[in-house]
């Protein structure tokens, strides 16, 4: 797989060094959750840092053998805050590719017809909508100093489409079997 279009391309590499940046973040924000006490939280950050995972892999093999780097500026915030501050930087990353970024890209990718760049900026671009609400109410637990209530958290390895409890018999977004999910048990 390799594309054909230089801007798809661009924005193939750029989207994979985001979500690379905020799958590392996510995996630290959630270790801080961790030794704040809030272990549903860090739960929830390795989870989604999972789903960001499974977006960069899907950017990088559609990149396939397409040779040059690229500049990739990080679309949320450095450094380490609060529990609330961190979740409140997760969603200002996730509204920023939700609003922004995913929108153009696809665009783009529909437009050159790219169709595998299209599948995978759709993917995350589904997930990512997930992903801003559910980092919105273990902020609003953070903001009162208490973890949020979670159950399990599934995720699907290939398009990163993020739930909480049973996960269902198929992906809604890729159709992959429910056996396949990564699941992050809730602790009983």
């Amino acid at each position: 797989m390799s594309v054909k279009n230089d801007m798809t391309a661009d924005f193939l590499r750029s989207a994979y060094g985001g979500e690379s940046m905020a799958s590392m973040r996510y995996l630290i924000w959630g270790e801080h959750a961790a030794k704040q006490g809030m272990p549903n939280i860090a739960r929830l950050f390795a989870a989604i840092a999972y789903a960001e995972q499974a977006h960069a892999t899907n950017h990088f093999r559609e990149l396939g053998d397409q040779p040059g780097g690229a500049t990739v500026t990080a679309g949320a915030v450095f450094g380490l805050g609060s529990v609330a501050e961190n979740l409140q930087g997760a969603i200002d990353g996730e509204l920023h590719e939700i609003e922004q970024m995913y929108p153009v890209y696809l665009h783009t990718a529909q437009f050159q017809e790219e169709k595998g760049a299209e599948r995978a900026f759709r993917y995350a671009l589904e997930a990512e909508k997930i992903h801003a609400k559910m980092f919105k109410t273990a902020q609003d637990a953070a903001k009162g100093n208490k973890d949020m209530a979670l159950g399990d958290v599934y995720i699907c390895p290939v398009c990163g489409h993020t739930g909480e409890g049973d996960a269902p018999d198929f992906c809604p977004v890729c159709g992959v079997k429910k056996s396949l999910f990564k699941i992050f048990p809730a602790e009983k």
